[in-house]
């Protein structure tokens, strides 16, 4: 029964995972938590993330960083730097696998092999 749900909606397991971050994040320091929403929202906005193994993961990462730098007292600049849109850039290139144009990016070379192919058989 799982199975045929998780074939619907997605891996339950990942909307646990998700749910977790949340609540992590909601337990944040204040302007830390408010951070990390604006990040994430950002991240999400940007990063076009379809795989959503790869999405929780990131933002698990995203939370477990804010939080060691919340109880070791790291000032906020300190941790996304001057322009947080690099800082976010950045991070997210760490989980380019995830996003959604590397999705398109297989389809079209693997669309340009085919045309080539027919192309040689006629």
């Amino acid at each position: 029964m799982i199975g045929w749900i998780e074939k619907v909606t997605g891996p339950l397991e990942d909307k646990k995972r998700y749910r977790d971050y949340k609540t992590r994040a909601k337990a944040l320091p204040a302007p830390y938590r408010t951070t990390v929403e604006a990040l994430d929202r950002y991240l999400l906005y940007f990063g076009a993330i379809a795989k959503g193994d790869v999405l929780v993961t990131m933002l698990e990462d995203l939370v477990e960083f804010f939080e060691q730098s919340a109880q070791a007292g790291t000032p906020l600049r300190e941790i996304v730097g001057e322009d947080p849109v690099e800082f976010a850039e950045t991070f997210l290139a760490n989980y380019s696998e995830g996003q959604w144009i590397n999705k398109e990016r297989q389809r079209l070379i693997q669309a340009v092999a085919r045309a080539e192919s027919e192309e040689s058989a006629s």
